[in-house]
């Protein structure tokens, strides 16, 4: 079975230059000697407010949903999130994070005169979209950031590399001809 810190290592290869700062540090990309011991269990610190907390686990599941495999809630996203946050980040990378939910709080009351948390997934779908191409103030660097988080936690959860992807540590034969259409969701480290 492939652990998290080596997918965290793939990830931190998929992003390349634009990493998250505490995604390189979970994944061992910091200098020696800067990177903390993190205990197992649940964050050190609370990083969100119950509200933001509440936000911050529906945007995730818009960004990566249920469909025919289970979507970033049921991979333990939000969970992952805070950790990260809590335990990897420094005060200054809980920056964009934090104010992007208060801003994309702030324009949902707006624009809906309800909770972020409470709208529907086209709504959320519609303020994720104003972030994403900065139309709400920070929401680039809120996105990109919040992004990176998501796809981070589920690909390295259990579910994303049981459910998602298909792990074979060898890959097989090699043949030339096998036929594009039978080719399944597969990876090898």
């Amino acid at each position: 079975m492939i652990h998290r810190r080596t997918a965290l290592a793939g990830i931190a290869a998929m992003f390349g230059t634009a990493l998250y700062a505490p995604i390189a540090r979970a994944a061992g990309m910091a200098p020696a000697g800067t990177i903390p011991t993190i205990s197992e269990g649940p964050p050190s610190t609370a990083v969100f407010s119950a509200p933001q907390r509440a936000l911050m686990t529906g945007l995730s599941e818009r960004i990566l949903p249920t469909t025919d495999t289970p979507g970033a809630i049921a991979a333990g996203v939000p969970a992952f999130i805070e950790k990260l946050l809590a335990d990897w980040a420094l005060p200054a990378d809980r920056l964009p994070i934090l104010a992007g939910l208060d801003a994309i709080e702030a324009r949902s009351m707006q624009d809906y005169k309800l909770s972020a948390s409470r709208a529907t997934p086209a709504q959320q779908d519609a303020l994720l979209t104003l972030a994403m191409t900065n139309l709400i103030p920070g929401g680039g660097d809120f996105f990109e950031a919040f992004r990176q988080l998501v796809i981070t936690g589920y690909f390295t959860s259990e579910i994303g590399v049981t459910q998602e992807r298909e792990y074979l540590p060898v890959p097989g034969e090699y043949n030339g001809a096998f036929p594009y259409s039978r080719v399944n969701k597969v990876y090898s480290s």
